[in-house]
């Protein structure tokens, strides 16, 4: 099993150093565009800012327009990464088939370019503040619950959600890079009322719990 400090660094590459979405944007933007970017080589040596770029990363499917590819790939590593923040980790941890595997420069560049502009207004107007709603454990792990939720509602069958529940999650990443409390704060809000609506109103997150308990009980 690996974690993200465990591949050798990629020296081709500019270094994502906590710097908000400027760097992120360049930080894939340069190399072969048909170079797959492993997981572990982009989140290693990464700090504060992981699971915002892990997040980044990981919501991409959620974006392709074909039924049920988004949810079922995009799903689950969302669950990850909710549960190891509520689990209170700082840092991701990726088992070795995750860690070496990863999208292609090209495919990330595409989707990058698609949302350059709204991306680049974002960056105008987030900033690092109310760092309560972010660093303490409690506010940590809250994160993380939400993320589990919407994770799974992500992975739910619901019509015509994937968009939404994906750029849901692409707040949760920019709050995640930009250390905005303001943003985050936005985003649990959003998130309550989607586990609401689209969660217990179908009925289907409560029948998948209910199946889950089942299965472990």
């Amino acid at each position: 099993m690996n974690s993200p400090a465990d591949p050798t660094p990629d020296q081709s590459r500019p270094e994502y150093q906590n710097e908000g979405i400027r760097t992120l944007l360049a930080m894939f933007d340069h190399g072969d565009p048909d170079e797959h970017l492993k997981l572990g080589q982009i989140l290693q040596n990464l700090q504060q800012s992981a699971f915002g770029v892990f997040l980044f990363v990981t919501i991409l499917p959620a974006f392709i327009p074909i039924p049920g590819i988004g949810g079922a790939v995009s799903g689950p590593l969302v669950l990850l990464i909710g549960a190891q923040m509520l689990c209170g980790m700082r840092r991701p941890w990726l088992p070795g088939f995750i860690a070496n595997r990863g999208p292609r420069r090209g495919t990330m560049h595409r989707f990058l370019a698609r949302i350059d502009g709204a991306l680049r207004r974002l960056d105008r107007l987030l900033k690092p503040r109310n760092p309560a709603l972010l660093v303490p454990l409690p506010a940590h792990a809250f994160t993380g619950l939400l993320l589990i939720l919407v994770g799974v509602l992500l992975s739910l069958p619901i019509p015509f959600t994937n968009y939404l529940f994906g750029f849901q999650l692409l707040l949760f990443s920019l709050a995640l890079l930009e250390r905005d409390g303001v943003l985050m704060a936005i985003n649990w809000i959003g998130a309550i009322a989607a586990v609401l609506f689209f969660g217990f109103s179908s009925g289907q997150l409560v029948q998948y719990v209910g199946d889950l308990l089942q299965k472990w009980f």
